[in-house]
C-alpha cells in the first residue's frame, strides 16, 4: 500500500505535467518551424534521513527528460522576400541581446525601422560579420546558402550587390537544448559554427512538425492514465478503510 500511494500520487502528477507539454504543442501546430516536445518518465526511489530507514517501499515518478522532435516539418511556399526554410537540417542563428547567439527554423525574418533583419519578436538575424542591414528602396534575393543580394529598383537594376550572408549552422542536436523562449541554445553556452552546406529555400517558410491526430491521441491517452493513478488512489484509501476496521474489531 506504501508503494501504491506514493507511485500513483507522483504518477498522477506527471501525467498533468505530459497533457501541458501536448496541450503546448497542440498549441503550436500552426507556428512555424516549431518542433514538438514531449516528457519523458522515470522511478526514483525515495531517499530517506532517518536512521532506521525501513523498507525501500517508496518510489517516485519523476520527469527525467524533455525530448525534442528534430524531424523536419513540411516547407509551405509563401512568395514573401523575407520568408526562409531550411532544407534539411540546420538552423538560422540569431543575435541575441546579451551577446549570445541562439537558433531556430522559423524563416519567417522583416526589417525594422533601421532595416536590420530580424525575427517577428525583434530579435536580429546574425550575419556572418554580425547583424544584417538592409538599405531602402532595393529588391532583395535570396541564395541556396542564405546570402541576401538586393537590386535597386530604380535606375540601374541590373547592378547586383551582396548585403549579407545569414549565418547557418548545424550542431548535433545531443547538443542543443530548448530554452523558455522557444529558441535553441548550445547546451555549454558557446556558439555553433558556420555549415557550409546547410542549405535553404527562398519564398518559403517551414511548418510545425506536430501531428494534430497524433497528439490528440496522445492527450486521450494521458487522461486516462490519469483517471487510473486517481483511482489506485481510491483503491488503497478503501484497503487502508478495509485494514482499519479489521485491526479495531480485533
Amino acid at each position: 500500500m506504501d508503494r501504491l500511494i506514493y507511485t500513483a500520487m507522483t504518477g498522477a502528477s506527471q501525467m498533468l505535467n505530459r497533457q501541458a507539454a501536448v496541450a503546448h504543442n497542440l498549441a503550436n501546430v500552426n507556428s512555424a518551424g516549431y518542433r514538438a516536445e514531449e516528457h519523458r518518465l522515470r522511478a526514483v526511489q525515495v531517499q530517506s534521513n532517518a536512521q532506521q530507514k525501513g523498507l525501500a517501499t517508496r518510489a517516485f515518478a519523476v520527469d527525467a527528460s524533455t525530448h525534442t522532435d528534430f524531424n523536419p516539418g513540411p516547407i509551405m511556399i509563401t512568395g514573401r522576400p523575407l520568408d526562409m526554410a531550411v532544407q534539411g537540417t540546420g538552423w538560422f542563428a540569431l543575435q541575441m541581446p546579451d551577446g549570445s547567439e541562439a537558433y531556430t527554423r522559423n524563416g519567417g525574418f522583416e526589417t525594422n525601422v533601421n532595416g536590420i533583419v530580424q525575427t517577428r519578436n525583434g530579435v536580429p538575424v546574425q550575419g556572418d560579420g554580425g547583424s544584417i542591414a538592409i538599405p531602402p528602396d532595393v529588391k532583395i534575393s535570396i541564395g541556396v546558402d542564405g546570402t541576401i543580394s538586393a537590386a535597386p529598383e530604380t535606375g540601374a537594376q541590373n547592378t547586383v550587390s551582396v548585403i549579407g550572408r545569414i549565418k547557418l549552422v548545424n550542431p548535433p542536436q545531443t547538443d542543443l537544448v530548448r530554452g523558455e523562449d522557444g529558441l535553441f541554445r548550445m547546451r555549454d553556452g558557446s556558439a555553433a559554427s558556420t555549415d557550409e552546406s546547410v542549405q535553404v529555400a527562398a519564398g518559403s517558410l517551414e511548418g510545425s512538425n506536430v501531428n494534430p491526430a497524433e497528439q490528440m491521441v496522445s492527450m486521450i491517452s494521458l487522461a486516462r492514465q490519469f483517471e487510473m493513478q486517481m483511482k489506485m488512489l481510491s483503491m488503497a484509501d478503501a484497503n487502508d478503510r478495509a485494514a482499519t476496521q479489521v485491526l479495531s474489531a480485533l
